[in-house]
């Protein structure tokens, strides 16, 4: 931490842009001195340029051949449809926090959803 030399106060850390590169200066809130931070040499630090991304840019689509991947925990629960005894199973928290989570299973073989209250 740093302070201000003409009025005491503390220096903030704030972008200056010169040109193309933006450089990080130590500014003071009241009188608005500025001193250039650097290292230890006294050299400047130029600050890297910073990509945003678009939300549509983040979005996982999950298409059917990677659905078809058989990543969930498997157990041995009987399917009251096809009559198959092995189903993937994973738990979400559907009600409130101080409730027990409700635990869903999937048919490995049908495909078959039903869920199991705890």
């Amino acid at each position: 931490m740093e302070f201000c030399p003409k009025c005491g106060s503390r220096l903030e850390p704030k972008k200056s842009k010169s040109g193309k590169d933006a450089s990080l200066v130590l500014a003071c809130q009241k009188c608005g001195y500025k001193k250039p931070e650097g290292d230890e040499k006294g050299e400047t630090k130029v600050l890297p340029k910073v990509i945003q991304h678009s939300p549509q840019q983040l979005v996982a689509v999950i298409g059917k051949e990677e659905q078809k991947l058989s990543t969930l925990p498997t157990v041995h629960m009987e399917c009251s449809r096809c009559g198959n005894n092995m189903a993937y199973v994973w738990q979400v928290q559907t009600r409130g926090a101080d409730e027990s989570s409700t635990q869903f299973l999937r048919c490995t073989k049908c495909n078959y959803t039903f869920r199991e209250y705890s």
